[in-house]
Formats: structure tokens, C-alpha cells, sequence
């Protein structure tokens, strides 16, 4: 079939592996596999019709909890890695408080996300191991499986549809709706990187991460702007917020142009402009019914 089971099956096994050995200060790519696998998830889930019932629904409500532990960590992580190539002559003193800012607090929410592991970590491994066979069985792993494999690989594709029609809205992207098409943007991908790795969708879902990736790089400029408006003292004479503000700034105009040549190119949605009756560009289509191919 053209669902990859062992993409189905990485993030069951990625998550009770970090769940297992998550360490008091764990490093960055533990915090974002950890979140990503999550997201995987929860994205599979959907596209397969399985988050309503009770044993999934368990399962993603006690993951969500500590993705969001997680995310906050994540959070710091990747902030601090842009703070420390942000240079601003005479600012150093501002630089080296704005970092101790971060490092003190990535340990604070360290040291929370390794709380919640260790409480509810091993029942959620357990959950885990359960869930995965539901799974297993609605793409005919398990030897017993009644399900027909059509089934599923046609609600993939009509949740990867919705999501489709889903990215020509809103009709223009702005500052306070971006981050919130980066969700769907997400969410669309790991339903198509379900299907097998020989599909020919490629070149979209490489596209779908790189307006990922520019969108998810301005929000953390942002929330890094934000930070260090709380902890620099001297307010808008300080050479180094000048220079996260003209960052930020470049950022957003570098997220919003990938978005919208990504709308314009695979959903030829421009400038507002109602295209909601027409088909989207082939390699969209080659993408989506490579999952039943």
C-alpha cells in the first residue's frame, strides 16, 4: 500500500525511547524530537480518523501536555542560538544579560519538563505501545487486521484535501495570521510524508518545510525581541533591540514572501483574490493521490 507503515510506526518508537531517558537538562535535540514526533502524531491521528477514539484521545491529551513543557524549553533553545550571533558594538554587557536571561530560565523550564516525564512518563509509554497497534491495524499490520486498506488511505487523503483548501485561507496573510498558517502548513506535511518514500511529492513537501521553517524563524525572532525588551534596561537607546527589531522585520518579510509565492505557485492564490474553485497546481495533486498510488 502507499502508507508507509514504518513512517506510521517512528514516532510511537521515537517517543517511548525519549519518554524512557528523558535527563534532567536534556539537549536541544532530544527537546525537539520530542515535540516533533508529538506533532507527527497527533497530525497522523487526525488524517486517519482515529483522534476521537478514547485510547487515542487519552494518549494525545497526556502528550500534549508534555509537548507543551517541552515546546517551552525548545523555545529557549533555539533563542539563545540566535542571541549569540546578534553583535552589536558597545551592547556586550546587554548581550551577556540577555543570555544568563535565557540560560537561567531554559534550566527553570528544563527541570519542569523532567518533572512531568518522570510522573507520567512511564504511563504514557505504556499508552504508547497500546495506541500503536490500533494503528497497525487500520493499515493492515497486524495479522488479524479486517480493515481494508482503501479505508484508510482514502481519509488520508480527504484530511490532506481539507488541509489543502485550508492553505488558500486566509485571503491575505498579515502579522497576526501567520504563525496560526504555519499549523496548517505543518499539519499538511506529516500527512503527506505519510505515504511511501518513493512518491513523487517531493518538491511540495520540501516547499511545505521551508514556509515552515521562515514562518517559525520570524515567531521565535519575535518572542526573542520580546524577552529583551523585559530584561534590557535602556529602552529604545539600546543598539542591540534596534538591531533584533530591524532582524525581526527582515524575518517577517522573508516568511511572508515564501508563503505567498508557495500560495500563488501550488494554490494560485494572489493578492486576495478568490480561488477557491480552482484546482490547485499538479504537483499538489501528484503529491496527495500519491498516497493511494
Amino acid at each position: 500500500m502507499a502508507l508507509n507503515p514504518k513512517r506510521v510506526a517512528k514516532p510511537f518508537r521515537k517517543l517511548r525511547k525519549l519518554l524512557k531517558s528523558m535527563p534532567k537538562q536534556p539537549v536541544p535535540d532530544q527537546v525537539h524530537d520530542l515535540r516533533t514526533n508529538t506533532r507527527a502524531l497527533e497530525a497522523m491521528a487526525a488524517a486517519l480518523s482515529l483522534h476521537s477514539q478514547s485510547q487515542v484521545r487519552k494518549l494525545l491529551k497526556d502528550l500534549t501536555r508534555i509537548r507543551k513543557r517541552a515546546g517551552k524549553v525548545r523555545d529557549l533553545d533555539v533563542l539563545s542560538s540566535y542571541a549569540v550571533t546578534v553583535h552589536a558594538n558597545g551592547e556586550q554587557d546587554c548581550s551577556v544579560r540577555l543570555l544568563e536571561q535565557l540560560g537561567a530560565k531554559r534550566r527553570k523550564k528544563a527541570r519542569k519538563l523532567h518533572a512531568i516525564v518522570a510522573k507520567h512518563g512511564a504511563a504514557t509509554r505504556h499508552e504508547l505501545k497500546q495506541t500503536s497497534t490500533l494503528f497497525e491495524d487500520e493499515l493492515c499490520q497486524t495479522e488479524d487486521s479486517t480493515r481494508d486498506p482503501q479505508d484508510a488511505q482514502g481519509r488520508v487523503i480527504a484530511s490532506a484535501l481539507k488541509l489543502q483548501k485550508e492553505l488558500t485561507e486566509p485571503a491575505r496573510l498579515n502579522r497576526r495570521n501567520l504563525h496560526p498558517y504555519r499549523l496548517k502548513v505543518k499539519q499538511l506535511r506529516n500527512v503527506l510524508r505519510m505515504a511511501q518514500d518513493e512518491n513523487p511529492n517531493q518538491d511540495f513537501v520540501v516547499v511545505l518545510g521551508e514556509v515552515k521553517d521562515a514562518i517559525g524563524e520570524w515567531h521565535d525572532w519575535e518572542a526573542l525581541l520580546l524577552i529583551a525588551r523585559e530584561v534590557l534596561e535602556h529602552g529604545a537607546r539600546c543598539k542591540l533591540l534596534r538591531q533584533l527589531k530591524r532582524t525581526c522585520e527582515e524575518k517577517y518579510q522573508d516568511a511572508l514572501r515564501k508563503s505567498e509565492g508557495m500560495r500563488r505557485r501550488y494554490f494560485r492564490v494572489a493578492g486576495g483574490t478568490n480561488t477557491h474553485r480552482l484546482k490547485p497546481s499538479e504537483p499538489v495533486w501528484t503529491a496527495t493521490t500519491a498516497i493511494a498510488a
